[in-house]
């Protein structure tokens, strides 16, 4: 699953029990020390600087509530530690018809956390509103080739495809939703947002908007109950202080920012009291153009721009070196990836060569270009909180105005930057990421059909060569075969320059020491979250949090 990220949360889907995305672990384990007694109790306080948007999973497109769903909800199947598909609410699974038939076996005893049976109508309902047109998700793409769902009775569904799926399997990663809930709900409007209910390890306690979400165990949990007792999801929208938190105790984890990460941790008191993580992940960052817009339908002018911005000055002045360049839509640790496509050298140069080309030129002499009397002008937006992303839009407005480009920044609350301005295409340009799936089928971004409100072709890319090739990668099972596609969609991109494609960070997440049971998997840290435990003598909530 794709996510929208804020910069700060994209890699706090560690814990998301159904999480498709989850980041290499590239950090070594540290060992706490502590007795291995596994007690039960405290609370898991986790800063992060963007609230969640709806707890509707199937409506869940930026981390923030992705990460929630993660923690309350169930889907059929998830990836173990070694990224293998294995089963969640699905017990086990047949693949029949050459891949056109999937008949699902699922848990029996699993309970929705109002008491209520799960049963195989829960998959089916969710399924009918992934398939709705009035229902507001970007996940449809991965269900409209599903020709017929049955479930056969109460424990068995299945699934046929119109036409080999390879995505299939792991898009019923999706969160199930109860039907008894929401089979009379208009999932748009529905108070269930703010209010879920699932089958996961956790259940939703109360939200209080933009400064707090908490969840308590799950006892009834189907794997069993976590040690941890309470998650509570603290919304700080400010990185300076969320590491004052972090310092005063006020939170236990808390994405760390690259200044923070090389200079400011390398303390006794961060060494005794938290662990760092230096993780691959599985994200970039790009400026994303509005092509709707005539400034930015030449691909000239925005092959131009990415040839005006020194990518090197990025990763140093942003990243202090804690990432690498994006050259495209994958991440290098993606079998997805085209090596042979090399990212382009800086050259103010050719960058001026080809905007005047388009007709772009100082006519005047007073250092800005124009054509047809108006000047190169436009305005980025970007997520409040994100001190590296405004730092990366100060790079780029400083790198632009170079090449005689006036570029205007405009820093915005997460919530309002996503319904405001991203959902209703009221952007010129935006500095955003894309937490990304272990399946690199990337339809939902790039397909020209994926660009109604709430989905996430939100720039309006259409390239029908590009949906062939997307659609070509779902039809084989032959992973040789879908490697040709991605590469061809990944040599496309990069030479249309839909994004200007930035980099990937590393992330770079902290954790108090008190917690043990973090055990570093090729996933990552968070697979095993209900595992996470803290000795009795070092618990620090010992009695309910109040408001």
């Amino acid at each position: 699953m794709t996510k929208c990220n804020d910069g700060q949360t994209d890699t706090m889907g560690l814990k998301t029990q159904n999480n498709l995305r989850l980041p290499l672990l590239m950090a070594a384990f540290l060992f706490s020390g502590y007795a291995l007694a596994q007690d039960y109790g405290d609370a898991l306080v986790v800063g992060t600087i963007s609230d969640a948007r709806t707890l509707v999973p199937i409506s869940a497109s930026d981390s923030a509530s992705a990460d929630i769903c993660g923690m309350i909800f169930n889907g059929l199947v998830k990836y173990d530690k070694d990224i293998n598909l294995i089963g969640d609410l699905a017990e086990s699974w047949e693949i029949q018809d050459g891949g056109l038939t999937i008949v699902f076996h699922l848990r029996k005893g699993v309970r929705w956390q109002d008491n209520t049976p799960f049963t195989a109508y829960d998959v089916e309902f969710t399924y009918q509103k992934l398939i709705d047109p009035s229902v507001r998700t970007p996940y449809s793409g991965d269900f409209k080739k599903v020709k017929s769902f049955e479930a056969i009775d109460d424990w068995t569904v299945k699934v046929i495809y119109t036409e080999p799926f390879s995505p299939g399997l792991a898009s019923w990663g999706m969160p199930i939703m109860p039907k008894h809930l929401l089979e009379k709900q208009d999932l748009n409007t529905a108070s269930f947002s703010r209010n879920p209910v699932g089958t996961g390890p956790y259940k939703f306690k109360k939200w209080h908007t933009q400064e707090k979400i908490e969840l308590v165990s799950n006892k009834g949990y189907f794997e069993r109950e976590p040690f941890i007792s309470r998650y509570i999801y603290r919304v700080i929208p400010d990185e300076d202080t969320l590491f004052q938190e972090l310092q005063t105790f006020g939170i236990d984890e808390s994405m760390l920012t690259s200044l923070q990460y090389t200079r400011q941790t390398q303390t006794k008191f961060f060494e005794e009291n938290y662990r760092k993580f230096r993780l691959d992940s599985f994200s970039y960052v790009y400026l994303g153009y509005n092509l709707n817009l005539p400034l930015f339908k030449d691909k000239r002018v925005r092959q131009a721009l990415n040839y005006a911005v020194d990518k090197n000055k990025l990763i140093k002045g942003v990243l202090m070196g804690m990432g690498k360049t994006c050259a495209g839509p994958f991440v290098p640790e993606s079998w997805a990836y085209n090596k042979d496509v090399i990212p382009t050298e800086f050259s103010r140069a050719k960058a001026k060569e080809l905007l005047s080309e388009a007709g772009w030129s100082d006519h005047n002499n007073d250092g800005w270009i124009e054509k047809e009397g108006k000047k190169f002008e436009f305005t980025i937006i970007t997520n409040q909180g994100n001190l590296e992303r405004q730092r990366a839009a100060e790079i780029i407005q400083a790198e632009l105005k170079n090449a005689g480009i006036k570029v205007n920044i405009k820093i915005v609350e997460w919530s309002a930057f996503l319904s405001e301005f991203i959902d209703k295409r009221h952007f010129e340009a935006v500095l955003l990421g894309w937490s990304l799936g272990r399946e690199p089928d990337c339809y939902d971004i790039w397909h020209s059909s994926k660009t109604k409100e709430g989905e996430f072709n939100f720039i309006g890319y259409v390239n029908t060569e590009v949906d062939k090739l997307l659609e070509e990668g779902r039809k084989t099972f032959d992973q040789k075969e879908r490697q040709k596609a991605y590469h061809q969609i990944h040599k496309i991109l990069y030479e249309e320059q839909p994004y200007m494609f930035l980099y990937v960070p590393d992330a770079l997440p902290v954790i108090s020491s008190r917690v043990n049971g973090i055990t570093p998997a090729p996933i990552g840290i968070g697979y095993n979250f209900i595992d996470w435990w803290v000795v009795k003598s070092r618990q620090r909530y010992k009695t309910v949090m109040q408001n």
